[in-house]
């Protein structure tokens, strides 16, 4: 049934007063005065419009990450490297999103994923008070942005939950000014911090969590180099409970006495599809006009990934799960939730069409396509480090594209690396290097149930990050850190995700 067009909607008024009225006007030239409006300048370079009606959370988050000048590290459209709602798909498909929208849990999720540093609040968590002084805190920078979460009704206006970022306080009158990514609906408007409190405080249908508001700053450590934890697929629930909760009680029940007995117990404990968990991240481009040449960039950051790969495979925990993998004569057979075909041709057909999926969820497109690999070549990073060239064409609505996907080489020798699995190559990312980073980023007390002290020091000093490479260890503690946030976030929608953890 064809729907009537609306062209846009009254801003109820009271209790929200227009930005651009002489009262909004006046309000902002006050509020100029106390200093009260350093993040408005920022936010408004980079205020869009969401791209769909369930993109709020999506539009006011790429908002915020443009404003905070975080580079995504992967290209938006041609060169550009750029934060768009067609980006932020690392917690859920971009196709659930807009369906149902997001909840308050993931946008936390997204932002941390992004690289950002999230302290978030739900209303049952805090007070007036010290929202107030949070507003205060980032109106009042450049380096911190606050996003509501926050119900329509209560302002009196149509529409349900809703997210938006603030971009400036007013002390005299207590208001906030809303820049409303709604911008088809309403313009950015003023509302009395006290009501915006109530509109937080209200329970979310879809969670059955209140909502609240988050502060988003720059993160003073680096994105992840070359290994992130997956949760766009529903296995990570049970995969992050498993490794978190699961493992430390296994240990304590059985009487353990070599590495290899502790490896054999947590890999046949597996949970289905564990080994989605885990994953490598591709460097995926749009063929472009110079063909297969690279860009100082990104020979730049092939050299960093491939030093991390070099690195894990140097660790003693990386022989012994290539040893146990490779013992197991069957294993692609019996231990499917470990073991990946690992050839390179394999590789490059499942990467390739990862990289297909990303660019075409990017592009907001949800058309079928088929894709296929037309070749792999062998490329230089830098003089010294090698990489490969995965290169194929996808069809999708009629049209035809070419893209590359980067595969960084290791050089690691037979005798740092073994025979490997399933007579896989030992050149490129594989599943020993997956589960060698995923062990080690599990939490030190994980292995504290072991009953043979001889065993449980040898365990400890395997497992220890404080004698790993700089760039390793860094790469090791932000996987730590995702673990435990997405344990935290395993409850329904994330319900007490709300701070992330430490490095411990």
């Amino acid at each position: 049934m064809a729907v009537a067009g609306v062209y846009r909607r009254a801003l109820p008024s009271p209790p929200a007063i227009e930005f651009a009225s002489p009262d909004g006007k006046q309000l902002f030239a006050e509020a100029l005065q106390t200093g009260n409006v350093a993040g408005f300048f920022k936010l408004i370079s980079y205020f869009q419009t969401q791209s769909e009606p369930a993109y709020c959370g999506l539009a006011s988050l790429s908002m915020v990450l443009n404003a905070l000048a975080i580079d995504p590290g992967r290209k938006w459209k041609g060169p550009w490297r750029w934060f768009d709602e067609s980006m932020l798909d690392c917690c859920e498909p971009l196709e659930k999103i807009k369906a149902e929208g997001t909840t308050f849990g993931k946008v936390i999720c997204l932002a941390q994923c992004a690289g950002a540093k999230v302290e978030a609040f739900r209303i049952d968590q805090s007070t007036i008070n010290d929202f107030r002084n949070h507003v205060i805190k980032c109106t009042n920078s450049e380096d911190c942005h606050l996003i509501t979460s926050y119900h329509r009704k209560i302002f009196k206006q149509t529409g349900s939950g809703h997210f938006s970022p603030i971009g400036a306080y007013h002390a005299g009158s207590d208001m906030v000014l809303i820049l409303d990514v709604a911008r088809f609906k309403y313009p950015p408007h003023w509302v009395p911090l006290s009501l915006l409190w109530q509109a937080m405080d209200t329970i979310d249908e879809v969670t059955g969590y209140h909502r609240g508001y988050m502060l988003i700053s720059r993160s003073q450590e680096a994105p992840s180099l070359l290994y992130t934890l997956n949760c766009r697929q529903e296995s990570w629930l049970s995969a992050a409970k498993y490794f978190i909760d699961d493992v430390p009680l296994l240990l304590k029940s059985e009487d353990l006495k070599t590495v290899r007995q502790v490896l054999s117990l947590l890999f046949q404990h597996l949970p289905a599809n564990a080994g989605d968990f885990i994953t490598w991240i591709a460097e995926v481009r749009r063929r472009e006009e110079d063909g297969s040449n690279l860009s100082e960039e990104e020979k730049g950051r092939l050299a960093i990934k491939e030093r991390v790969l070099q690195e894990v495979r140097g660790t003693k925990l990386f022989k012994f799960v290539t040893e146990w993998l490779f013992s197991l004569s069957s294993c692609c057979r019996n231990e499917p939730s470990v073991c990946h075909k690992d050839s390179l041709p394999e590789i490059g057909a499942s990467v390739y069409y990862q990289g297909v999926e990303l660019l075409n969820s990017r592009d907001g497109a949800n058309q079928e396509f088929c894709c296929r690999v037309t070749s792999i070549k062998c490329l230089r990073a830098t003089e010294d480090l090698p990489m490969t060239l995965v290169s194929g064409k996808v069809v999708s609505g009629g049209r035809e594209q070419l893209l590359d996907v980067l595969v960084p080489v290791s050089l690691a020798n037979s005798s740092s690396s073994g025979s490997g699995l399933c007579n896989s190559t030992r050149s490129h990312p594989t599943t020993n290097d997956l589960l060698t980073v995923l062990l080690l980023a599990l939490p030190l007390h994980t292995w504290l149930g072991i009953k043979d002290e001889r065993l449980l020091t040898k365990i400890q000093d395997i497992f220890s990050t404080e004698n790993l490479p700089d760039v390793l260890q860094e790469e090791v503690l932000r996987l730590r850190q995702q673990l435990q946030f997405l344990r935290r976030c395993k409850d329904k929608e994330a319900g007490d995700c709300l701070v992330l953890p430490s490095h411990t």
